[in-house]
């Protein structure tokens, strides 16, 4: 699936740079189907979406025509090559707030160079993330919730910020897993420095493509109960310690890392039951 996924946006990305120039209203349609494409869809109509859908304007004064809409997932709107996209997020937003029932959750705007993803549903004046169309095949998670089965979009891929945070929620996460008072005991210092080292590697292992991207995310947000913790995450510490191919669908694309740092994977239940985690959220799980 990894694999699949990876060619199909890597092939849009190469046939946007070999065949659009970045006119709006010659190439938006084509651009539109061709990424509906890449992300797993026999394309746009096939997927349910409609082009140029009539929205009434807000002064009752006419009908405007947004580019895209597929309710209730995202209204997508084209610019052209080169334009700055601050100067449409009013078109977005007021196309956004007609476009009942059904309004889709997400908004993006597009120049065919850079998306800018919207969520305001969440946060109104500014993008939830950007988007470089040739970093697609490694920066889709913000757009996941494209794929015909959507997943979990992930956000604000800064990755200064995100080092820096995950490192702090680490540190944090280690204090609180030894603690004497820790619900359900606390966990013994070597077990503990193994689970966060292990999971401090597999984290940076997603940005240098040992690890499929998102992996640890999606894993994160798996984990509905203390076993799918222990099960999931130290499954993949042990996939992480594996010289053969797994059979674990959840596990697939995972590189062997030699060296001992997993000959031991670390399996460790949470305190509490498990709501479901992210990266930046991993203090919920133990």
């Amino acid at each position: 699936m990894e694999t699949e996924r990876a060619k199909r946006l890597a092939g849009f990305v190469s046939w946007v740079g070999a065949n659009i120039k970045g006119y709006e209203k010659g190439e938006a349609q084509v651009f539109l189907d061709r990424f509906f494409q890449a992300f797993g869809h026999a394309g746009l109509k096939e997927a349910g979406a409609t082009l140029e859908e009539p929205v009434k304007k807000g002064d009752g004064k006419g009908t405007a025509f947004a580019d895209l809409v597929w309710k209730p997932v995202v209204l997508i709107e084209m610019k052209k090559r080169g334009e700055d996209l601050a100067r449409h997020y009013r078109q977005a937003f007021d196309y956004w707030t007609r476009l009942v029932p059904g309004r889709p959750r997400y908004v993006m705007l597009c120049n065919f160079d850079e998306f800018w993803v919207f969520d305001f549903d969440t946060q109104m004046d500014a993008p939830v993330d950007k988007v470089k169309v040739q970093d697609l095949t490694t920066r889709w998670g913000a757009l996941a919730f494209l794929f015909p089965t959507p997943l979990k979009p992930i956000f604000g891929n800064d990755q200064v910020a995100v080092t820096r945070k995950a490192a702090d929620q680490l540190a944090d996460c280690f204090n609180k897993m030894v603690q004497p008072d820790r619900p359900g005991g606390a966990v013994d210092n070597p077990t503990a420095q193994r689970f966060i080292l292990q999971m401090l590697v597999a984290h940076f292992a997603e940005h240098i493509d040992m690890l499929p991207r998102y992996m640890v995310d999606r894993l994160l947000a798996n984990c509905k109960t203390k076993q799918d913790s222990r099960d999931l995450i130290g499954g993949l510490f042990e996939a992480m310690n594996t010289r053969e191919k797994t059979d674990d669908d959840r596990y697939q694309g995972v590189a062997y890392f030699n060296g001992g740092l997993f000959a031991e994977p670390a399996r460790v239940e949470p305190a509490v039951r498990c709501p479901g985690a992210s990266t930046m959220g991993i203090l919920s799980i133990v």
